[in-house]
């Protein structure tokens, strides 16, 4: 089955055929529209390139065999079928040589011309998702996380499925591992991004004042309630509520969550009225939940119906690829916070870091970052301004019995280190400056870049998307 949203360009220049093709295709997931002459067709290629073509050869303006030369020397990710009533085995051959994926003689029955298009935009539709995979496949950053190593990437993956759904996310990782930011990101990612997400940290609030800031209150429900208060749950109506450390919520209140989940209503505390919202749960925690189940802190039932879609968030000394990455990036916002010189970390600084446990995770490299750019100023930071246990740390060698098992000296960091930017803004940069480098040929940018000329069309669509 054809993909849904696929766009078909009608190039040809009889008004009839042209609405005969698009009658044809009345019935499937197309958004077709037509062009009369080659012009239009090159202005629309290079504006916004449709999943598939439709080619008369014969144009008023110029030969259509000319437009698929132009779609096949640019890379342009177009399913070009040619549709001609001068059909020949040389011309044939040529298209073909040139990345036609049919060509078919005039006049064209309607189920071929069907089941021709659904092969054409399946090829495409294919291609492009091959592309995506190898695109976040190198994701270096995603959504508030910084990162590149294979235990990101596979949670990257997971967000991208996860989030669109209105699905239970459960995260579970350590503390310190960017369980908030992974509930950011799934927020982000979804269609409800425009509404709120409201976080509830279950265990940073005491137990009798749980239950009204989840659900709310009336005026007078207990003493210090001097007027009606809005809870989280009312709050995050048509968003997402992100409980945080939900293990730790009490057993009684565990049951009016189970329910809300179940109906999606609840009454505030004091309240004799139901309320009804539509809200995406996320949950974290950084316990076993299966243990807390088995030692009667935590409901079997909620359980079950909070964990649909589980996360696991890795330690930060299983992603040693992004040690450095992540120090990198709080060292430049850091610097830039307290208008400090820090641009690079010196080859012991490197290797302390890659040798080190870090029992807090990311928040303990973050506050360690922090430290040294408040309390330093210089270029570099070298190992005297780290904080302890660092401080005491020998490159290569165990510390306090938190060591990593196998130390890796990183290369001196360069001279002249510029300041860490957005990756967004390196990558638009980047790609814009090999266009314009190589004259606008967008295949030989892409073989510089080392990308496929269809991610440049890709990203150049979002850049014009969200321009406008």
């Amino acid at each position: 089955m054809a993909s849904e949203s696929a766009s078909v360009l009608i190039v040809e220049d009889s008004m009839s055929l042209g609405s005969v093709y698009r009658a044809y295709l009345r019935d499937e997931p197309y958004a077709v529209s037509h062009v009369p002459d080659g012009a239009g067709a090159m202005a629309r290629i290079e504006r916004d390139p449709p999943d598939a073509m439709l080619l008369d050869l014969q144009l008023p303006d110029m030969d259509g065999m000319d437009i698929l030369k132009h779609i096949h020397e640019r890379g342009v990710p177009v399913a070009v079928v040619i549709i001609t009533g001068h059909g020949s085995v040389d011309k044939a051959v040529d298209a073909m040589r040139y990345g036609a994926f049919d060509f078919v003689e005039k006049p064209v029955a309607q189920k071929r011309l069907i089941v021709t298009l659904r092969n054409a935009v399946e090829k495409v539709r294919m291609r492009d998702f091959v592309d995506r995979l190898t695109d976040d496949f190198r994701r270096e950053g995603y959504h508030g996380f910084v990162g590149s190593s294979l235990p990101m990437q596979a949670v990257y993956r997971i967000i991208d499925s996860a989030a669109p759904s209105k699905a239970t996310v459960f995260i579970t990782g350590e503390s310190g591992s960017g369980k908030e930011v992974c509930a950011e990101a799934i927020h982000h990612r979804s269609d409800r991004r425009e509404r709120p997400c409201i976080a509830i940290n279950c265990a940073a609030i005491p137990r009798d004042l749980m239950e009204s800031e989840i659900f709310g209150h009336i005026k007078g429900a207990f003493t210090g309630a001097v007027r009606d208060r809005v809870g989280a749950a009312k709050q995050a109506d048509g968003g997402t509520l992100f409980l945080d450390e939900i293990a730790e919520m009490d057993l009684d209140l565990q049951t009016k969550l189970l329910r809300f989940i179940r109906t999606g209503s609840f009454q505030p505390v004091g309240g004799s009225t139901i309320e009804r919202v539509d809200v995406r749960f996320v949950c974290a925690t950084n316990r076993d939940p299966l243990a807390e189940v088995a030692a009667g802190r935590f409901r079997e039932d909620l359980f079950y119906r909070l964990h649909v879609i589980p996360i696991q968030l890795p330690p930060l000394r299983d992603r040693e690829g992004d040690i450095l990455e992540l120090a990198n990036a709080f060292l430049a916002r850091y610097a830039k916070e307290e208008g400090k010189q820090f641009m690079a970390f010196d080859a012991d600084v490197q290797a302390v870091f890659l040798a080190y446990a870090w029992p807090g995770n990311v928040r303990q490299l973050q506050n360690v970052i922090q430290n040294v750019v408040v309390l330093y100023d210089a270029e570099v930071v070298t190992r005297d301004m780290l904080p302890p246990p660092l401080d005491l740390m020998t490159p290569g060698a165990p510390a306090l019995g938190m060591a990593r098992p196998a130390a890796r000296t990183a290369a001196p960091a360069p001279a002249g280190v510029s300041p860490i930017r957005a990756l967004k803004d390196i990558e638009r940069e980047a790609i814009e400056q090999a266009i314009a480098y190589y004259d606008d040929n967008i295949p030989q940018a892409a073989a510089a870049l080392g990308v496929s000329p269809s991610t440049i069309y890709r990203k150049r669509q979002t850049w014009d998307s969200a321009g406008r």
